[in-house]
C-alpha cells in the first residue's frame, strides 16, 4: 500500500501557532484510543484523542475522549475509491469512484438476507460492545503520555474540537439561543468539556455500556462541582441504551425535546451490522433534530479499508500501531461486513464496513442532506490555515517535535526530515510518525443537515 508522505507542520516557539509545511501528505489521521481516555488536553496540555475505541487517552485536564475506529477507535479516512468495493461481486463506477454493489427494491435498498447477517451474530453483537466498553478501565495521565499513540489520540481530540466548535457557532449564526445535544454514544464523556465550552443549555448522553454511562455522568457531576459560582453548566440526562435497537425518544425526560446538534463519534459504524439496526440508529440520530439542525460524526472510510485491504496478500493491513483483520475479501456485503480492529495490542470488538452512499441513501429518510464529508487529512488541512486552530493544535499536543527524543525511532520520520531539507524548513517540526498517519488516515468526518 501506497501512501503520501505525512505533512509537517512547522513548529514555532513559545506556543504559537503551527505553519503549513507543505509536503502534500495525503495521510490523514485515524482516531486512535480507547474508550477509556482522560483528560482533555485542550486545558493545558494533552488531551485523549481517538483511537480505536472511544478516547482513550490525553492529556490534561478533564477527561476528553479522542476517537477512533471505534468509539473513538478509528475515525479518519480517506475516500479514494476503493478496488473491488462490490457487494457480491459486480463492480462499478460511478463519479470515478468504485462502489460497493448493492441490490435495489422498489427504487430502495433491498435487505440483506439472513446467510449474510445471521441472527446469533445480531443477537451477540451488541452485548459484545456493553461489555468489551463496561470492562476497560481507566488509566492516569503518566500511562497514557507514554502510549506509543499518544500524539495521535491527540490530534483525533483536536479534530473532534474543531468540529464540534464549527458547528455550534453555526448554530448560534442561526439565531439559536438554547442549545440542545444529543450525544449518541457519549462513552465516559470524553466530550462534556467541548460541550461546556460551547455554552450548550442541554445535553443528553447515551450509550450502550451502563458502566461507560455511570462514569460520564459522575464527570458531568465532578464539573458541576468545580465550576465557577457564576457559571451556568448545562443540564444532562443520561441514558444506557443500545441505540441501535431502542428508541431514544421514549426515554427523554422531557418528551417534546427537540435537538441542534447530534454528535455520533467513532460508534456508528456498529449499527452496520443491518439494515434494521442503520435505520434506527439514524432514527435516533436525526428524527428528534430541528428543522436546519445538524448530524454530526466520524466514522471509518470502507472505501479506505477495502483499497487497503485489496492491496494487502492477505486477508489484513497495518503496522506496528495498529492493524484491521477481515474474515474474506473479494466480496463486501453493504450490512453485516465485519472486521476487526486492534490497535496498540488492543484488540476490539468487531466492527462493520460502512458504506457511506448507503448511509447517504438512508439518512434521506430522515429528511437529512449530506453537506460535508472529508478524510481526517482533508477536513485537518483546511482547518489549520485558520490561526485558531493551530494555536488549539499546539495547546492541545497534538503533534509530535521532530527531530524526536528517542533516537530509535527515527525511521518513523523520514518524511519530516525529507520535507525539511527540501523546504529548507527550520527544526524543530511538528509531524505524526508514518505509522500514526497510516492508522489515522483510514476515517473520515461527517456533516449532515435536517432540511426544513
Amino acid at each position: 500500500m501506497e501512501l503520501h508522505p505525512p505533512r509537517t507542520e512547522t513548529m514555532k516557539g513559545g506556543g504559537g501557532a503551527t505553519e503549513r509545511g507543505g509536503d502534500g501528505e495525503e495521510g490523514g489521521a485515524r482516531g486512535a484510543t480507547e474508550r477509556g481516555g482522560g483528560g482533555d488536553g485542550e486545558e493545558g496540555g494533552v488531551t485523549g484523542g481517538g483511537a480505536t475505541e472511544r478516547g482513550g487517552g490525553g492529556g490534561g485536564g478533564d477527561g476528553e475522549e479522542g476517537g477512533a475506529t471505534e468509539r473513538g477507535g478509528g475515525g479518519d479516512g480517506e475516500e479514494g475509491g476503493a478496488r473491488g468495493a462490490t457487494e457480491r461481486g459486480g463492480r462499478r463506477r460511478r463519479g470515478g469512484e468504485e462502489e460497493l454493489g448493492r441490490k435495489r427494491k422498489g427504487g430502495g435498498v433491498e435487505d440483506e438476507d439472513e446467510s449474510s447477517s445471521p441472527k446469533k451474530l445480531m443477537k451477540d453483537h451488541s452485548v459484545k460492545v456493553a461489555s468489551h466498553y463496561n470492562r476497560l478501565q481507566e488509566v492516569g495521565l503518566a500511562v497514557r503520555s507514554r502510549s506509543r499513540i499518544f500524539f495521535m489520540r491527540n490530534f483525533n481530540n483536536w479534530l473532534k474540537s474543531v468540529l464540534i466548535g464549527e458547528i455550534l457557532e453555526q448554530v448560534r449564526g442561526a439565531g439559536h439561543q438554547q442549545v440542545s445535544v444529543l450525544d449518541l454514544g457519549c462513552g465516559k464523556g470524553g466530550d462534556l468539556l467541548k460541550w461546556r465550552r460551547g455554552g450548550i443549555n442541554h445535553l443528553v448522553c447515551a450509550d450502550i455500556a451502563g458502566v461507560s454511562v455511570e462514569q460520564c455522568k459522575s464527570r458531568y457531576e465532578e464539573m458541576k462541582r468545580r465550576s465557577h459560582a457564576h457559571e451556568k453548566i448545562f443540564k444532562a440526562q443520561f441514558i444506557t441504551a443500545d441505540c441501535s435497537k431502542e428508541l431514544l425518544a421514549e426515554k427523554l425526560d422531557d418528551p417534546e425535546l427537540q435537538f441542534d446538534v447530534c454528535s455520533c463519534q467513532f460508534v456508528f459504524h456498529y449499527s452496520f451490522e443491518s439494515e434494521v439496526k442503520a435505520d434506527t440508529m439514524l432514527r435516533n440520530a436525526c428524527e428528534r433534530l430541528k428543522p436546519g439542525g445538524f448530524f454530526i460524526g466520524t466514522t471509518p472510510d470502507a472505501f479506505e479499508l477495502v483499497k487497503r485491504l485489496e492491496a494487502s496478500d492477505s486477508l489484513s493491513f497495518g503496522n506496528e500501531v495498529f492493524k484491521v483483520l477481515f474474515q474474506s475479501k473479494g466480496s463486501y456485503p453493504l450490512f453485516g461486513c465485519q472486521y476487526h480492529f486492534s490497535l496498540e495490542d488492543v484488540v476490539d470488538v468487531p466492527e462493520f464496513l460502512v458504506y457511506f452512499p448507503l448511509l447517504e441513501h438512508l439518512a434521506k429518510r430522515y429528511n437529512m442532506r449530506l453537506v460535508m464529508k472529508q478524510r481526517f487529512c482533508e477536513f485537518s488541512e483546511e482547518k489549520l490555515k485558520k490561526e485558531t486552530h493551530r494555536s488549539l493544535m499546539l495547546k492541545m499536543t497534538a503533534l509530535e517535535p521532530f527531530p524526536c527524543e528517542d533516537g530509535g525511532r527515527q525511521d518513523e520520520f523520514s518524511h519530516a526530515e525529507e520535507h525539511c531539507s527540501r523546504a529548507g524548513v527550520k527544526l524543530p517540526v511538528g509531524t505524526l510518525s508514518r505509522s500514526e498517519w497510516e492508522a489515522t488516515s483510514i476515517y473520515l468526518v461527517f456533516v449532515f443537515q435536517k432540511m426544513s
